[in-house]
């Protein structure tokens, strides 16, 4: 049977404000599995903003484990855990999050810049995930010329360009109209069936995830499906 790719087990994270505790999640178990499209739903304020950043290894748990290719996070230290996330892990923002001076080629390609790899190399898997993403034509444009929907798609291709084996998207439809949004999560489908990725998804938007490989449904910081 294949490992998972990601596996948490009785998770738990409570914030403190003087002498208030917050439970913002608990008792939470996962696995992900390659090429599953992963989608937590659940109501603003549910938690699934924070289960991802526990996921991602930028906040640690109060409570429980997290695996990430067989590695345990709470065993690896800050440098360890950035080095995971550049390597292993893409992530897909509600706001786009592209920078507005480079053109679409440019902010997709500047994960390869930063992890220096060869000028020929960096053209080709650019290029690769341009035209998987519906975008080599556009290529050129900036993204204040690009629609939100394509704003969002050079953001995938960004996310996926470093042969990631996980992406995190949340809410990566939350600022695009429900036909854009579903065009957005039937390319995230393809992606997952394409390249070797899983993709774990956080969205408010019940229908958009009706596509998805498993759906589980987050309330008060724990999953209740």
């Amino acid at each position: 049977m294949t490992e998972p790719l990601v596996s948490a087990h009785n998770l738990e994270r409570v914030f403190s404000f003087g002498s208030e505790r917050i439970r913002a999640i608990h008792s939470v178990d996962l696995e992900v599995f390659p090429h599953q499209l992963f989608v937590i739903t659940g109501r603003s304020g549910s938690g699934k903003t924070t289960l991802l950043n526990l996921l991602a290894g930028l906040d640690r748990p109060t409570a429980g484990t997290i695996c990430i290719g067989g590695r345990d996070l709470s065993g690896l230290s800050e440098w360890e855990l950035s080095w995971l996330r550049s390597r292993d892990i893409g992530f897909v923002f509600q706001s786009f999050a592209l920078l507005p001076l480079l053109s679409a080629y440019e902010n997709v390609e500047l994960p390869l810049r930063i992890a220096n790899w060869e000028r020929g190399r960096r053209y080709r898997r650019t290029q690769e995930c341009l035209e998987l993403v519906g975008l080599s034509r556009r290529a050129g444009h900036r993204p204040y010329e690009l629609a939100g929907g394509e704003r969002q798609r050079v953001a995938i291709a960004r996310a996926l360009v470093h042969r990631p084996s996980l992406i995190l998207a949340d809410e990566p439809t939350g600022e695009l109209d429900s036909a854009t949004g579903a065009a957005v999560f039937a390319l995230l489908k393809d992606i997952v069936q394409q390249e070797e990725v899983a993709i774990i998804v956080a969205t408010h938007d019940v229908a958009m995830a009706r596509i998805a490989t498993v759906i589980r449904e987050l309330s008060d910081g724990t999953f209740v499906t």
